[in-house]
């Protein structure tokens, strides 16, 4: 089949990887002049599978009460709010029962952990190098509310069929020595055997290359204005490419995966999906004393702030906010992330010349990505990843792909769409 597939960050360069391998042909798009440029550019590098659990929890309504009113809160709902925003926060809402958590929680575990098998067997293939650390990931509780749930939350994961220990402070310092300096603070930490992380945007661009040699089309700087369908199927898409010149592109089937503008795409074929754009933040900084600078990713759980070494830099990033397709920056949260790493990680990199970003992720409110085929026939989505969009990547693509071919996934219990 001809395959169109919008959108060239990490879910749509890795769908249309397992697409050609599949042996169809693929036209990839991309509004930006390159792959992994909007939300795949600057995220935290993890790939979290430790981390299922959504942000939709029992604890979540309370928290975000107490952070009314904080332009640094790790998450922020900003006033007054759109209809769409307030239709996704009652949902969320919805999601923060103890029986949709867990449920929730289970479904992402399965995914995050199939996700991982295929991204290593993908670096296998390919041999790409992307500043790939494989030294876990530390959860770091600064609160005894939080370290006291940390044993439950290792046996949650262990059910699950994934590899977590509850950790003391005095542990968290052997495993990464460069958190001596905030051992006062630490109550201690869940510590995510398995997990990786690295540079996201390296991958992208570097599995693109290879996408390239593959003879898949890229078609960069070119805007989807909007899917045509007719009787309920697929027929093509209206661009507007880097000349200015409109055009229309037919094709067999097409895969949606443009992140946050998913939702305003699918909008134009009738489909109303349940993502809105959550901002996030990221700086990276220059490693000053390697010394003093962790290999093992970090994240504080009660900061909902993450640290991930990559090369000779480290990116801090975290928070969420919640504002529509506002993309301008805010300097209070990325002055949180810089106090951060000033606080824990003191003297490990120059905050001085941090590379600051912020990105929309496209989220729904239970975290439960969007897989699957859309009601419109031939239009597949992939999109809806929220902060998990580097963890679950290679998975969704390699099962969507599956899919679409009519083949099993091997992930029977996930609830793909159909």
């Amino acid at each position: 089949m001809r395959i169109l597939i919008i959108g060239a960050g990490l879910e749509g360069s890795c769908a249309a990887w397992y697409l050609a391998r599949a042996g169809h042909q693929i036209t990839l798009i991309e509004r930006r002049e390159g792959p992994a440029l909007e939300t795949s550019h600057a995220n935290g590098g993890q790939i979290s599978v430790s981390h299922p659990e959504p942000w939709a929890n029992p604890r979540a309504p309370g928290q975000i009460l107490r952070w009314l009113g904080r332009e640094d809160a790790p998450l922020l709902f900003r006033l007054p709010a759109e209809w769409a925003r307030w239709r996704w926060g009652m949902a969320f809402l919805r999601e923060c029962t103890p029986w949709r958590t867990r449920h929730n929680t289970e479904a992402i575990a399965r995914l995050a952990a199939f996700s991982l098998q295929q991204l290593k067997a993908l670096r296998a293939e390919t041999g790409i190098d992307y500043d790939l650390e494989q030294r876990g990931i530390l959860h770091l509780f600064f609160d005894a509310a939080e370290q006291s749930r940390g044993p439950e939350r290792a046996a949650q994961l262990k059910r699950c069929g994934l590899r977590a220990d509850a950790v003391s402070r005095e542990r968290c310092i052997e495993l990464e020595p460069a958190l001596a300096g905030c051992m006062d603070k630490l109550q201690g930490g869940l510590y995510g055997i398995d997990d990786e992380s690295g540079d996201a945007c390296r991958f992208a661009e570097a599995l693109n290359d290879r996408l390239a040699v593959q003879g898949v089309e890229h078609l960069y700087s070119t805007e989807v204005l909007g899917i045509e369908a007719s009787k309920g199927r697929f027929k093509g898409l209206h661009i507007l490419d880097k000349e200015g010149r409109s055009g229309f592109l037919g094709a067999d089937a097409c895969v949606l995966a443009a992140g946050p503008w998913s939702t305003p795409l699918a909008a134009t074929a009738g489909i109303r999906l349940p993502i809105y754009p959550v901002k996030g933040y990221s700086v990276t900084l220059p490693v000053i004393d390697a010394a003093r600078a962790p290999h093992v990713s970090l994240t504080d759980e009660t900061r909902r702030i993450v640290c991930s070494r990559l090369g000779d830099r480290l990116r801090i990033a975290g928070t969420a906010e919640l504002n529509g397709y506002d993309q301008g920056p805010n300097p209070a949260r990325t002055r949180a992330l810089l106090d951060w790493v000033e606080k824990h990680l003191p003297g490990a990199s120059d905050t001085s010349r941090a590379e600051l970003w912020n990105g929309l992720r496209p989220t729904t409110p239970d975290n439960i990505p969007l897989i699957g085929q859309s009601r419109v026939e031939g239009l597949w989505l992939n999109t809806g990843h929220g902060t998990l969009g580097w963890t679950l990547a290679c998975g969704s693509a390699c099962a969507l792909a599956s899919l679409i071919d009519g083949k099993e996934t091997g992930l029977a219990a996930f609830p793909f769409l159909r």
